[in-house]
């Protein structure tokens, strides 16, 4: 798999279809660790390669897909996530939000508009909290992220074609929303 080095919302094209297309792919290896802090934005770098930026990695992309999932749900975009003088990056303002149990208030009010979408939402967040979790090695891999994408879609669809609606908050399971090990950490 050829690491991206530079995912964020403007790098996602949509066709007339709305079919995703992600641009500057595989540029990070052209352009080299010399030009990469100017280019990429600082909201979507993982950790390590805010530390270093020649550790551009699969799992550094997978924590800036899910950064780019948590602009999705919020609204907000990783770099306008400000408190004072100093920037606060969404994930951490997620994770604070999700660990008081204000889960509401991460989702965007645009999307809670669309009544019956919250369980997707919830497992969207679920799946943005584990990408976007510090430790590169306790992130998952872009293929079970696919997978669980999919079984989203598929899970909101099936839920949608038994009973004309998507499966509200009420009917949802009981799982908590913290995935095994990924909030409270940091």
């Amino acid at each position: 798999m050829v690491t991206h080095g530079n995912i964020k919302s403007s790098n996602i094209l949509l066709s007339r279809s709305v079919d995703a297309r992600v641009a500057d792919h595989g540029m990070a290896h052209l352009v080299g660790p010399a030009g990469a802090p100017a280019t990429r934005v600082a909201g979507y770098r993982a950790p390590e390669v805010v530390a270093d930026p020649r550790r551009v990695s699969q799992k550094a992309d997978v924590y800036s897909f899910g950064v780019l999932l948590l602009e999705l749900l919020t609204g907000k975009a990783p770099t306008h996530a400000v408190l004072h003088d100093e920037g606060v990056d969404l994930p951490r303002w997620a994770r604070s939000v999700v660990k008081e149990e204000w889960t509401a208030e991460v989702f965007d009010t645009e999307l809670l508009r669309h009544p019956g979408a919250e369980e997707e939402m919830v497992e969207m967040l679920r799946l943005a909290m584990d990408c976007t979790v510090p430790a590169p090695d306790q992130r998952p891999a872009m293929p079970e992220i696919v997978a669980r994408i999919q079984e989203i879609g598929a899970a909101g669809s099936a839920s949608t074609a038994r009973t004309g609606r998507s499966a509200s908050m009420d009917e949802a399971d009981d799982r908590p929303l913290r995935p095994t090990g990924s909030i409270r950490q940091s």
